[in-house]
């Protein structure tokens, strides 16, 4: 009883792997049902999971405030926010904007979430700038190549680049489509490899991390 207990996952895992691997290569209207019928399943699934991550969120927050632990304060304001935004967009069940007008959600959205995104990402173009004057360093030949193919893009991304030197333009393109494109299918490829192997080795019961344990 114990072994069938243990073994049952990896059952159910196994025969729906190999299930719906099989129905992706079977053009027959019950295999396309059955396609249908698991979608659906998925996404009532991950509604669930949704409910249960903001639940634990919320009670992990809850509990770092009434504690008053380190950098509770920052959680007051997740929980603020995230209390706020829930409100506001019950609040305004799905109305739609009148001539043009944002409404409640879409004020939140536009004047909140926007400037903090645009807030971060420039914070981080300082990282991003300081890690790129370290890296770009013509120590080796190679780091040559990767300077000059970096400063080509970057002046051929921006109108100024393109004002001081004209040929940055088509210059840029054809690094991004042509040598850039090579290697980001040669790691598309690796991935997906990779992503094959780990789909095989989760099916056949040898990568068991997703039970909560590790390789038996």
């Amino acid at each position: 009883m114990i072994f069938l207990r243990r073994q049952l996952p990896l059952l159910i895992t196994m025969i729906t792997g190999l299930v719906m691997a099989a129905q992706y290569y079977v053009p027959h209207p019950a295999s396309e049902q059955l396609l249908t019928t698991v979608t659906k399943w998925l996404q009532i699934i991950g509604g669930f999971a949704l409910v249960l991550g903001i639940t634990s969120l919320f009670h992990l927050h809850a509990a770092k405030i009434r504690r008053k632990e380190a950098g509770w304060a920052y959680s007051l304001v997740l929980y603020v926010g995230m209390l706020g935004t829930i409100i506001v967009g019950l609040w305004n069940n799905g109305k739609e904007s009148i001539d043009g007008a944002l409404t409640s959600f879409g004020w939140v959205y536009s004047y909140t979430l926007v400037p903090l995104q645009g807030t971060m990402f420039a914070i981080l173009a300082f990282f991003i700038a300081s890690a790129a004057y370290r890296s770009f360093r013509a120590r080796s030949r190679e780091a040559a190549v990767l300077l000059v193919a970096a400063v080509i893009v970057m002046m051929g991304r921006v109108p100024l680049g393109e004002y001081i030197l004209p040929l940055s333009g088509d210059l840029s393109s054809w690094i991004l489509n042509v040598l850039n494109a090579s290697v980001r299918r040669a790691i598309l490829i690796g991935v997906s490899l990779g992503a094959v192997a780990l789909s095989f080795k989760i099916i056949f019961g040898v990568e068991r991390s997703y039970l909560g344990g590790g390789k038996e």
